[in-house]
């Protein structure tokens, strides 16, 4: 696959946090995720207006490491980010995703198929919509899971922890970041959520 995008660099963070240069990488999506994904896009190809990318989060990964997955299907260009996962998933701040769930309440980031909604300006500035079309993320427009910038997702973060912080099971960025996604990911799009 093509490369392209400044978050797959981690040279920095590993020096500054040794522990790091252990953890798995990934340039991609796992092989088994992508196809999950693909499938999806296949199975809700009528909802979906915008299918010249398609985004996965591989919540196999550590947070610390680009794993939101801007995938181009024609080219097979992809364009790797940070995001954050919800805290209920992770509720030791491990920096690993330890569970999904959909209920409302849990502050836990879902899988599934989403597609993207409308874009709005809320208490995270501009953000996105998300509409869950599977019964394991059906929930998102209730618990408003939305695609969004977060202070705990900036470099300055990272370097200091070692991992990115949690959301309440948003899909959070940095602020520079979101603002890629937000284009790049437009109304109509889908985004598929899971673990390898």
């Amino acid at each position: 696959m093509l490369l392209k995008g400044a978050g797959l660099a981690v040279p920095a963070l590993a020096a500054a946090s040794p522990a790091l240069a252990s953890l798995p990488t990934a340039a991609a999506p796992h092989p088994r995720l992508l196809e999950r994904a693909r499938a999806a896009f296949n199975r809700h190809g009528a909802q979906i207006t915008h299918k010249s990318v398609l985004a996965i989060a591989d919540y196999s990964l550590h947070s610390a490491f680009p794993r939101f997955f801007l995938y181009a299907p024609e080219s097979g260009a992809v364009t790797a980010l940070r995001v954050a996962h919800g805290r209920g998933s992770d509720p030791a701040h491990t920096g690993y995703l330890q569970r999904f769930s959909p209920q409302p309440g849990s502050a836990a980031s879902s899988e599934g198929a989403y597609l993207a909604g409308p874009t709005y300006v809320g208490q995270h500035g501009r953000s996105r919509r998300l509409i869950g079309l599977e019964p394991q993320n059906e929930t998102a427009m209730t618990r408003a899971i939305v695609i969004h910038g977060a202070w705990y997702c900036e470099p300055t973060v990272l370097k200091q922890t070692g991992k990115l912080g949690r959301s309440e099971g948003c899909f959070a960025f940095s602020q520079s970041d979101v603002e890629l996604v937000l284009e790049r990911l437009p109304q109509g799009s889908l985004l598929y959520s899971g673990r390898a």
